[in-house]
């Protein structure tokens, strides 16, 4: 049976509340690293979603689960700001294009370096769940297969949940259902469409 959007959404809630998934149990000794994949164009739904059901949801569980919320945009527009490029990036890609900004952009926004940004602006070890959204926001900017490498030895015990818009079939990423796939193979399908 093939499950609709809406039915996997709805799922989300009670797998992430689980002890076995915060517990990482039954994962052959893997790192407790979950994609949410889902059609590009329903990204408004998904994004709606997760900030007006999960992520209240995961507040006021009994006791309530430390769960943090990264927005990729975010987090590399606070790293622009922070090393005061964020309005010469702007420049440039309005001066100079896609490619060249990009280039330009790219000792700044790498991916390890955005892991540790993670970790230093939470407290992972500690937290139950770190989720992480606007990954297509951030593309060309940022390639989730490499994120999710440097994170692997960041995250510890605690479960990441990758909310993805394209396609992971639990050995490629491929963003937007278009793009080349980025191979990947150490994440779980947090709710697979058929059951």
């Amino acid at each position: 049976m093939t499950l609709s959007l809406e039915e996997r959404l709805n799922q989300i809630l009670p797998r992430v509340t689980s002890s076995d998934f915060l517990e990482s149990k039954g994962l052959g000794n893997e790192i407790g690293f979950w994609i949410f994949d889902y059609p590009p164009e329903r990204e408004l739904d998904v994004r709606d979603f997760v900030s007006g059901t999960v992520l209240p949801a995961l507040a006021k569980q009994a006791p309530p689960l430390r769960t943090a919320a990264v927005n990729l945009l975010s987090l590399v527009t606070d790293l622009l700001e922070e090393r005061k490029l964020l309005d010469k990036a702007i420049e440039m890609q309005t001066g100079k294009g896609d490619d060249s900004t990009l280039a330009a952009l790219r000792s700044v926004l790498k991916e390890d370096k955005l892991a540790q940004k993670i970790a230093t602006q939470f407290d992972v070890p500690n937290l139950d769940l770190l989720i992480i959204t606007g990954v297509g926001a951030v593309y060309p900017m940022l390639r989730t297969h490499t994120l999710l490498s440097a994170l692997h030895p960041i995250m510890g015990k605690t479960p990441l949940l990758m909310f993805f818009p394209g396609r992971y079939d639990g050995h490629s990423l491929r963003l937007f259902n278009t793009l080349v796939e980025d191979h990947y193979y150490r994440a779980f399908r947090l709710v697979p469409e058929n059951t």
